[in-house]
């Protein structure tokens, strides 16, 4: 059992992470520990990456086969780290339907409302400094449950740390909307496992300390 860290509201906490799947974005309290259990499609994503040979940390991006993901291969995106946060490069259908757009050259930002971005700007950076999968939960009109959206770092062929492998995943069954969800709101970013890097002592998003 490793341990993961949580951030809510600036505030930070760390708990065990359990290595069962069940279904659903599920923080339970017991006295003062909290457990997160992540649907089994987040799970699958996480446990294909930690599985992956590495060097200095991070697994190669030639190391991962999207089409071995089977049926969650529509949920599957792509990603660059920049200095504002992340562009897709390529993502999967049900992504694009999701958000009504073709998304190679998105910003990952421009599809959140303004008070998420710092959250989401921190989970970034955190997935690559740390080198470990960041899951953010989120919601959005109409989608009627949670999402659950991780994101993992990878290694690219000339040795640079910014690529990022990440999978949607519904907490509910997935629903057909009529529409496009609109912005996405965070509600909380968790690290996965532990961190294999050592941890910046300083960080900041917009000129704020956010660690």
């Amino acid at each position: 059992m490793g341990r993961s860290s949580l951030t809510s509201g600036g505030k930070g906490l760390s708990f065990p992470f359990p290595s069962d799947s069940r279904c659903g974005a599920r923080l339970a309290r017991t006295g003062a520990e909290v457990r997160q259990v992540f649907h089994s499609g987040t799970q699958t994503l996480i446990e294909r990456w930690v599985a992956l040979p590495r060097v200095g940390g991070l697994p190669a991006r030639a190391d991962l086969e999207p089409m071995r993901f089977g049926s969650l291969v529509p949920q599957l995106f792509s990603a660059d780290r920049t200095a504002r946060g992340a562009t897709f490069r390529l993502a999967g259908a049900w992504i694009e339907a999701l958000h009504g757009r073709r998304m190679a050259g998105v910003a990952m930002l421009d599809l959140w409302a303004p008070d998420s971005h710092a959250l989401v700007h921190a989970a970034l950076g955190q997935a690559v400094r740390e080198a470990r999968p960041v899951v953010m939960v989120a919601e959005a009109d109409p989608l009627r449950g949670l999402l659950e959206i991780v994101i993992a770092p990878l290694r690219t062929s000339d040795g640079r740390t910014d690529r990022l492998i990440g999978l949607y995943q519904p907490v509910l069954k997935q629903e057909r909307l009529r529409e496009p969800i609109g912005p996405l709101t965070a509600r909380v970013s968790m690290g996965v496992g532990v961190s294999n890097r050592p941890a910046l002592a300083l960080a900041a998003v917009d000129g704020r300390r956010i660690a």
